[in-house]
């Protein structure tokens, strides 16, 4: 049954929900599974981020700009925006499958934001043969 996302436990299903999928995915499952040693911890981490984004409370800690252009270059500078775009669809039909409302579309926004950034943040330190 969807609800709205209330608090934690809702943003920590929607995380392992996510990565589920994420890390069965063929185009971004090799990515992830290559760059996370320790999934419990990611997925902590990660509901600290969205926990951070969705209520304002300052809890996560790091520098996600840093990390995707570390996995970037470990990709041979090959992560394009159709991986972000599946990594997106992911993202909608997990908060589609679970979850309604102010948070749920926030939680849209805030990704298709992030992934924007993210993407142009990996591609301004790419070598120029790759750019």
């Amino acid at each position: 049954m969807k609800k709205e996302i209330q608090n934690r436990a809702d943003v920590f299903l929607l995380v392992t929900q996510f990565y589920t999928k994420v890390r069965k995915d063929e185009i971004l499952g090799p990515i992830f599974n290559n760059a996370i040693n320790d999934w419990p911890e990611h997925l902590n981490r990660l509901t600290d981020f969205w926990e951070s984004n969705l209520f304002f409370v300052a809890k996560f800690k790091g520098n996600p700009i840093s990390k995707h252009r570390l996995v970037d270059a470990q990709n041979q500078h090959t992560i394009e925006p159709m991986h972000f775009g599946v990594w997106l669809r992911h993202w909608f039909t997990t908060i589609d499958a679970h979850f309604y409302g102010e948070k749920a579309t926030l939680a849209k926004n805030r990704a298709r934001n992030m992934s924007s950034l993210l993407y142009t943040k990996m591609h301004e330190v790419r070598p120029k043969n790759n750019a």
